[in-house]
This record gives C-alpha cells, sequence and structure tokens, in this order.
C-alpha cells in the first residue's frame, strides 16, 4: 500500500508560479512511475507530467516548457515546479503512483487557482 498527500497548491496570478509537493508514505519501492493529473471544473481529468523511477519525464503539450517533474527518492516526494501559470492551469492537481503489480495509488488533491 502507498499513501499519497499533495500540498503547495494556492492562489497566484497569471504569469506567476507554484510548486507542488507529493509525499509517499508505505511501500515506496514497489512504486515504478509518478505522475501529475489535474481536473478542471466540468472536464475530465488529464494527464501533465510523469516522472519513471529512472527519472525519465514527460509532459502534456499544454505545460512543456512551463512545468517540470521531480522526485527526491530520498524523501519519498515528487515535486511539479510550475511557471508562467495561466488561468487555464486552473484545475484541481492530483499525485499518482503505479506499482509493478498495476496497482494505481490517488492523492485527494490539491486546488490551483490562477486569477487573470
Amino acid at each position: 500500500q502507498v499513501q499519497l498527500v499533495e500540498s503547495g497548491g494556492g492562489l497566484v496570478q497569471a504569469g506567476g508560479s507554484l510548486r507542488l509537493s507529493c509525499a509517499a508514505s508505505g511501500n515506496f519501492f514497489s512504486i515504478y512511475v509518478m505522475a501529475w493529473y489535474r481536473q478542471a471544473p466540468g472536464k475530465q481529468r488529464e494527464l501533465v507530467a510523469t516522472i519513471s523511477g529512472g527519472g525519465s519525464t514527460n509532459y502534456a503539450d499544454s505545460v512543456k516548457g512551463r512545468f517540470t517533474i521531480s522526485r527526491d527518492n530520498a524523501k519519498n516526494t515528487v515535486y511539479l515546479q510550475m511557471t508562467s501559470l495561466k488561468p487555464e492551469d486552473t484545475a484541481v492537481y492530483y499525485c499518482y503512483a503505479g506499482d509493478r503489480a498495476g496497482v494505481n495509488y490517488w492523492g485527494k488533491g490539491t486546488l490551483v487557482t490562477v486569477s487573470s
């Protein structure tokens, strides 16, 4: 079992920055991929960025060049550094972890609001 707790959301003006954190507890060594998803009001949840155990990253086109995902294995924490934020980035951001047995884990989410 893995538990994920997000933090770092809040209200920011367009053009500003925020850093989200996702602290993982439990059987962290079983995790092979972690990611950030987001869900805006009235929209489906979408993938924002992924990071593998080896550090390989992938990003949605909408955030490339603005967001950076990273992980600190010593702290069992994944980060999402968000810069040049836009109002359309407003959403609840969820931390995701997938283990080698095919089990998916989700955090409860943290709200990011970008004002224009």
